[in-house]
């Protein structure tokens, strides 16, 4: 049976059935707009989340119409109207905090995308998009540079020269020019983005370990700032690990019986 765990449920849902863990953001009658309360209540699941053995994947969506279009407006006016905001004395994880958990996230982009919005999707590993969102950087638009790390994220995703035209601008792109542009990974119609991503999340469950992905994950991440010969040493290491060697074990067994595999779960940190 599903198990549904909510914390603050009026700003963020998280929902895990069968391995798979969907964190909601919940402020529908705002569009699901960024608040300091929701900012904590998402990475404390996200944390709880990469803890919890039977978590394997996490999904990343908004309620109703709209992923996340950025800070609500109405925090937005105060702090412009004033000195430079102090930062919460609780704020010790950056905006970027998804990208530390080991498990694969996939942000399922159901609606608008935008600041802080597009900071989470881009730190997620994947992006599924219903087609016909409208995907915006806004930064610039706002009086505000690139905050939050974004220009490191887009400018090795996209490349420079497209990173560029997007944040300078802070234009407006639609679903399928993100898929060209690599900033989004899969398109689907609207109805059938949610099902989609429940499925690959499926098969990762089904036949991935955990254990493997993490690794992954750790690799490349690391491997951007690496050489190549570096990255094949820490590869090898990698491979060489006693640990490591159960789950190469498994997965050679279950290929050669014509069996689903049965991976170790990812233990807490």
């Amino acid at each position: 049976m599903p198990v549904t765990v909510t914390a603050a449920p009026e700003v963020v849902l998280c929902d895990i059935d069968s391995g798979v863990a969907t964190l909601t953001l919940h402020r529908p009658e705002r569009k699901n707009a960024w608040t300091l309360e929701m900012e904590r209540a998402f990475f404390d699941l996200l944390d709880a989340c990469d803890d919890n053995p039977d978590v394997r994947v996490v999904l990343v969506t908004g309620a109703g119409a709209s992923f996340c279009p950025g800070m609500d407006m109405g925090y937005l006016d105060s702090v412009s109207q004033g000195p430079a905001a102090e930062k919460p004395a609780w704020r010790t994880r950056p905006m970027t905090h998804v990208r530390s958990l080991r498990k694969p996230t996939i942000a399922v982009l159901n609606g608008a995308c935008a600041g802080i919005g597009l900071v989470q999707a881009l730190s997620c590993d994947l992006r599924f998009a219903a087609a016909g969102i409208k995907i915006a950087p806004s930064f610039t638009r706002r009086g505000l540079p690139a905050e939050f790390g974004v220009s490191w994220l887009l400018t090795r995703m996209i490349g420079p020269a497209r990173a560029a035209d997007l944040l300078i601008s802070s234009r407006v792109v639609v679903a399928q020019e993100a898929l060209a542009l690599g900033l989004v990974d899969r398109v689907f119609p609207p109805d059938e983005l949610m099902p989609a991503a429940r499925a690959y999340a499926a098969d990762l469950v089904a036949n991935c370990a955990p254990v493997a992905m993490a690794a992954v994950k750790a690799q490349l991440a690391a491997d951007w700032g690496r050489t190549l010969a570096d990255a094949q040493l820490d590869a090898d290491a990698l491979v060489r690990d006693a640990d490591r060697r159960i789950d190469f074990r498994e997965g050679v067994a279950a290929f050669v019986e014509r069996r689903p595999p049965d991976f170790r779960p990812l233990p807490p940190r």
